[in-house]
Order: C-alpha cells, then sequence, then structure tokens
C-alpha cells in the first residue's frame, strides 16, 4: 500500500507573536524555532504515521539546513532516495502562529523550484497506490507527473494548496481534490456554484468529473464524487494550540486510507480526527499523530 508523494521540503522558521501583523506592522517574538517542514514532506511524514509505506520524491539543497529538512523522514523510515540534492539553497518558510493558534506562512521555493518529474522512476509510480501532489512545485512538473500516474492507472491525489490556477487538462488526471475553503473559494472565483462548502464540492465533483474532499476546519469536513450526493463528517470538539500542521496531516492520512483501500467516507472520517489532534500540539511535523495515538483515544 505504497503512497508515492512528490512534492515540497522546506524547513520552518517558526516564530510565535501574540497577534498576527497587519500590513506596515512589526510584530516580537520571544524566540523561534528552526524545524522540517514543507507541504510535500509533512504529507509524507503523516501517511507513513497513519500505517502506510511512504516514497517522497523533493529536492533540498547542499546545505546546513537540508539535514533538517530531512531529519523526520529518515527517522520515520520514509523512502527518501529520490530526493535530489542541488545547488540552490534548501526551501525555507517563515510560519508565524499566533496566542490562539492561527498562523501566517510565506515560502521561499528555493530547490523545491528545481524538483522535477524525471525523478520519479517508472518502478516507483507503478508499484504506488496513489499519487499525491500540492503545489510548492513547479506546475508543469506536476502536469507532467499526473499524466504518467493517469496512463499508468495510478490515483492522483492533489492537494491545490496553496491556491493557484491550474489548467482543466491537469484536472482530468486528477482523482481526488482536496482544498480548504479559501482555497475552493479562489478555484471557483469564475464560476458561481453558490455560497456553501457543499455547493462548492458539488460543482467540482460534477464539473471536473472527481472526487472532492474540501476541510471546513472546526467544523469538519464535506466531500463528494460525482453525480453523487455530499456527505459531512464533524471534526472533534479539541482545544486549538496550533493549525499549523492540520491541512497536510489530513491530507497525508486520507491518501494513507486510500491506500488500504477504505472508501473516501471512512479515510476522511480518520483524517479528521487526525487533523484535530494535530492542533491540540505546536509546531507541523511534531503535531502529526501516529495512528496508535487515535486509536488509544
Amino acid at each position: 500500500m505504497s503512497v508515492l508523494v512528490f512534492g515540497s521540503i522546506n524547513v520552518d522558521l517558526v516564530m510565535r507573536p501574540a497577534h498576527l501583523p497587519l500590513g506596515g506592522e512589526t510584530v516580537l517574538s520571544q524566540s523561534y524555532d528552526a524545524l522540517p517542514g514543507g507541504k510535500g514532506a509533512n504529507q509524507a511524514l503523516a501517511a507513513r504515521r497513519a500505517g502506510a509505506d511512504v516514497i517522497f520524491v523533493g529536492a533540498v539543497g547542499d546545505d546546513a539546513f537540508s539535514a533538517i529538512a530531512l531529519a523526520n523522514l529518515a527517522q520515520d523510515q520514509v523512502n527518501t532516495d529520490s530526493v535530489a540534492r542541488t545547488e540552490i539553497p534548501t526551501g525555507c518558510a517563515a510560519v508565524l502562529v499566533d496566542d490562539v493558534g492561527e498562523n501566517a506562512i510565506c515560502v521561499a521555493s528555493g530547490a523545491n523550484g528545481h524538483l522535477r518529474a524525471s525523478q520519479v522512476s517508472d518502478a516507483h509510480l507503478h508499484s504506488a497506490k496513489i499519487l499525491v501532489l500540492q503545489q510548492e512545485v513547479p506546475l508543469e512538473e506536476n502536469i507532467s507527473l499526473a499524466q504518467r500516474a493517469h496512463d499508468a492507472g495510478v490515483p492522483v491525489l492533489c492537494n491545490l494548496a496553496p491556491a493557484r490556477k491550474v489548467p482543466v487538462g491537469f484536472l482530468a488526471d486528477v482523482d481526488y481534490l482536496v482544498v480548504n475553503e479559501g482555497e475552493a473559494a479562489f478555484l471557483c472565483a469564475d464560476s458561481s456554484p453558490g455560497p456553501a462548502p457543499e455547493e462548492k464540492a458539488q460543482w467540482f465533483a460534477d464539473h471536473y468529473d472527481l472526487a472532492v474532499v474540501l476541510t471546513l476546519g472546526a467544523n469538519g469536513v464535506v466531500f463528494v464524487k460525482a453525480k453523487s450526493g455530499v456527505q459531512q463528517l464533524a471534526s472533534p470538539a479539541v482545544k486549538v494550540v496550533d493549525t499549523t500542521g492540520a491541512g497536510d496531516t489530513f491530507t497525508g492520512y486520507l491518501a494513507a486510507g486510500l491506500a488500504k483501500d477504505l472508501t473516501l467516507k471512512a479515510s476522511s472520517a480518520v483524517a479528521v480526527a487526525a487533523a484535530a489532534t494535530a492542533c491540540t500540539r505546536i509546531g507541523a511535523q511534531a503535531a502529526i499523530p501516529y495512528v496508535d495515538d487515535l486509536e488509544s483515544q
């Protein structure tokens, strides 16, 4: 049940001001941490902690940050044999988390901008139960790899984050689309599916003939397959400490569930529980729970 993740890997410089800065405002943080991150690496780690075998394909620089970026993947035995070393510095993200756990993030792509679909071998692609993509790497490489996966009969799960426009042809090669409310609103800006999350999810599913999972934060998730009714799952009530890793935790757990041949509903239910647990912990990768943590709750 191999999960193949093609995506970004960064070092997160995490600062904790009392509130997020407004335009032109400087805010202070007592300290900062340099932690492993990147949407691709986070999702790979989440899928691994959900119990899947995971292959991660990314790019780092030949610098000190690369060791930090790869540390947790190595510790959790994610296969990183296809991670490229480049002359470009390892990607870096400035992550600000305020006193109520909300965050703002700015990412410098660095080596992620030099990730290539050609790094994914046919052997790894054909052995995968699912391919996971995000949008912190070059779009043309995602398009190329999604086409290869589609031709090979490998399901493609794409987390369209951060939000940016993609060609319709790309979505034709995607089987599962994962977005949050803000990303869904951005992608629907030129259409009029209706304001409710359920309406947006249904429109995406029917318009692009795929399964859509739309995350709603504390309100859980709605999901739908093309030409079928929207379903919703509530999120467990938790005391939120830090939301930084919640979305990636959800996506990684969802991919792992689908790789185990669970239904979309069952996979989403476990992913919602994992994401809620991540919100009770500080950090991105450090907050990602192991599946045993969920079973003991």
